[in-house]
């Protein structure tokens, strides 16, 4: 087993110990997750000092592309840049594609970038379960721009908008079409919208996909203080580029002004914990002797409608409390 990296070599900003403390983190092992949990305590206090900001887009809109050339801008405006990306599990294999490196290659080259892959595995919407503890770690690590790109699947991009300070959804020139594709729901979550790919013979179509995305918009309400923005870029021809990033910092002073900054973190710091109690509980159910020996009954007698779930669900409970 590898040594346990140490808080000095994460708050010094060494990358091998970072990568480390993030296996560390995502092991399911016993051991390792109570060594993962002191490590974490130890470093909570140099935490929070980050912009955190989620990325999510349509297959083919260029994410890639666009974390690259953005992280390449704030790379050379004196930020340290981490990206977080979840990669979709093989559902047959278990395992995960992880290509962001060769994705993203001349980001991952830079010593003030680190770029991390994790495997979604088991986890609700495909955000892997450690993201948040991996966060952290970047964080105490002495990066102050968290970068978190989701696999654009299913629930994913309400995880992801559950655990950043923005929402940013990229999109493909085309308005109609996509936009009748596009989940009220997601649009509600959106800090902003960026059309990428605002180029070529795209611009002038990019540019009334802007306009359509704007009058969608205008029909959404959006409690608070922000006004989500929808705007243009290329990150291929890197155009557009600084005003997404001055529309984040617009977004985080207003926030922080306002003492709303704060207040989100702290209700998503209460959602992950209610998240990790009901995640530990089926987990523990799963452990559970009793349980594990019952189990495949009670399935057939939901299978065969003998017993309603609602009922199997309270005779597993009640086989969990046996022992109490």
């Amino acid at each position: 087993m590898p040594s346990t990296p140490t808080v000095e070599a994460i708050l010094s900003g060494d990358r091998r110990a970072l990568a480390k403390a993030i296996t560390l983190v995502e092991s399911q092992r016993e051991t390792d997750r109570d060594a993962a949990q002191t490590l974490l305590k130890s470093l909570l206090p140099h935490t929070g000092s980050s912009i955190r900001i989620g990325v999510t887009g349509v297959p083919g809109v260029g994410k890639s592309t666009f974390i690259e050339t953005f992280g390449q801008h704030l790379i050379e405006k004196g930020h340290r840049l981490a990206v977080l990306a979840v990669d979709p599990s093989s559902p047959v294999a278990g395992g995960s594609i992880l290509g962001d490196k060769t994705r993203m290659e001349r980001l991952s080259r830079s010593e003030a970038a680190f770029i991390r892959p994790s495997p979604a595995g088991k986890a609700l919407g495909g955000v892997a379960f450690k993201t948040r503890e991996s966060l952290l770690l970047c964080e105490a690590a002495g990066y102050d721009v968290i970068l978190v790109e989701t696999v654009g699947v299913g629930q994913s991009e309400h995880q992801v908008a559950g655990m950043v300070d923005f929402f940013l959804l990229l999109m493909l020139p085309g308005g109609g079409d996509e936009l009748q594709g596009i989940k009220k729901g997601i649009l509600e979550l959106a800090d902003a919208i960026v059309v990428n790919k605002a180029d070529g013979a795209s611009e002038t179509l990019a540019r009334t996909t802007q306009q359509h995305y704007r009058g969608a918009m205008s029909l959404l309400k959006h409690e608070g203080f922000w006004e989500p923005k929808v705007m243009t870029c290329s990150a291929l021809h890197q155009q557009g580029i600084e005003a997404v990033w001055e529309t984040i910092v617009e977004y985080a002073e207003a926030a922080r002004s306002g003492g709303i900054f704060d207040e989100a973190r702290a209700a998503q710091n209460l959602t992950w914990m209610r998240q990790l109690i009901d995640e530990l509980l089926r987990s523990g159910l799963a452990q559970h002797p009793r349980v594990r020996a019952a189990m495949p009954e009670v399935e057939a007698a939901v299978r065969s409608a003998s017993q309603t779930p609602l009922s199997a669900a309270q005779t597993i409970l009640a086989l969990s409390r046996a022992d109490d």
